[in-house]
């Protein structure tokens, strides 16, 4: 197969592309037009929680197209409730609100904090979130995130979103006025470097939101879901948080994201939150089979596995290159390297041959690490050596 050049050239330029054109995958591994196969440590941004085309997500969409694909979110369906129930009865949360993708469910939470604060806080308004941090690239969420640049991109901003410092409980305290109503972070920042929060940070933010009577809300798009080694980032610490995000991994590759909060919170009026595709049953039905499957006995502690495989190995290739360490939680991962060389050997693994390995470098001194939670042992131990022969070729 050729690829079209015309034809790609119809689709909106917002990044550069290789000339690669993906036409299958199966679990941990790609296929381009030309038959070359990719072993894929990217998964979508952590998107595909049980690799492509996984059989639990053909079956579920085959099932549910033939019965019930959209009657409007204005009526109940049973997926959506299936799925609410799961995401309830594992949490510390009471009610949930599905949605199209992380950033949508992340202005949902600005949403119901600032009607939260409305009625509860004399119309407290402000979020304090970090800086580095990313929640989404709607204008709220672009706002709220603490992504170098965006402060005036497609400027104005929303206004409200002061930054404090990730793990450094002083700098929060000090952003605390009358007028501020939330504290909102992501357990473990993702874009911002793989740079876990700490469980003694996590613990004195809830404290803090207790004795300001302020709510805390996670961004659980990127750590949800498994994807840390537990089903939820937020039970790491112990903490009760009063509103979570969901995306990414929840619907194992399909638009699906969820908004949770706790019964006290959730308080939007009838017309205040909507959507058109919002908990449709096509996507909820999937949601609930990969929540089946993370739930299935041995699956999450077959991730703790595989991330300290991961980690192990990433460890090694620290001491053989000099690099200055890993870092992350569960199969979320980071190889801080010693130059900034990060983006050539991205490109030198896609380019290897005969077989592509998909890695990705939010920093130029960064490679972050987002497999398929059920890769096998043996694709990590593929990984970590096709790695190294990247890294030797790029620096020899």
């Amino acid at each position: 197969m050729e690829f079209d050049r015309a034809g790609a050239d119809a689709l909106m330029d917002i990044v550069a592309r290789p000339e690669v054109v993906f036409v299958r995958g199966e679990g941990s591994w790609l296929e381009d037009h030309a038959g070359k196969r990719y072993l894929d440590f990217i998964q979508g941004w952590a998107v595909n929680s049980l690799g492509h085309c996984p059989p639990q997500l053909r079956r579920a969409l085959e099932t549910q197209a033939g019965t019930l694909i959209n009657p409007s979110p204005a009526f109940y369906n049973q997926p959506a409730i299936e799925l609410a129930k799961r995401i309830t009865g594992a949490s510390c949360f009471d009610r949930v609100f599905f949605a199209n993708s992380g950033a949508e469910a992340n202005e949902g939470a600005i949403k119901l904090a600032r009607k939260w604060g409305q009625l509860n806080r004399n119309g407290a308004y402000k979020i304090i979130t970090l800086d580095h941090s990313f929640h989404g690239r709607t204008l709220a969420t672009m706002s709220a995130s603490g992504k170098a640049g965006w402060d005036t991109l497609f400027a104005p901003q929303v206004p409200g979103f002061p930054k404090a410092t990730l793990n450094d409980l002083d700098s929060v305290r000090a952003l605390i006025d009358a007028d501020t109503v939330a504290i909102m972070l992501e357990p473990v920042q993702g874009e911002g470097g793989v740079i876990p929060a700490t469980t003694e940070f996590m613990q004195g933010l809830r404290a803090l939101a207790d004795e300001h009577n302020l709510l805390l809300i996670v961004d659980e798009v990127q750590t949800g879901f498994g994807r840390t080694g537990t089903l939820f980032a937020y039970q790491h610490s112990g903490v009760e948080p009063d509103i979570m995000t969901l995306g990414k991994g929840i619907g194992g590759g399909v638009p699906l994201a969820a908004l949770c909060a706790r019964e006290a919170v959730s308080c939007f009026a009838h017309g205040d939150q909507g959507g058109t595709y919002n908990g449709n049953p096509l996507m909820t039905a999937v949601g609930v089979a990969v929540f089946d499957t993370l739930m299935a006995d041995g699956f999450l502690q077959g991730v703790q596995e595989r991330a300290k495989q991961l980690s192990e190995g990433l460890l090694a290739l620290c001491e053989k290159w000099g690099f200055k360490g890993e870092r992350g939680a569960g199969l979320l991962r980071a190889l801080v390297l010693d130059r900034d060389d990060g983006p050539a050997i991205v490109k030198a693994a896609l380019e290897s041959s005969p077989e592509g390995l998909l890695l990705n470098a939010p920093r130029p001194n960064l490679l972050r690490f987002m497999p398929a939670l059920n890769v096998t042992q043996d694709e990590v131990a593929l990984m970590l050596t096709r790695l190294d022969e990247v890294i030797a070729r790029v620096r020899s």
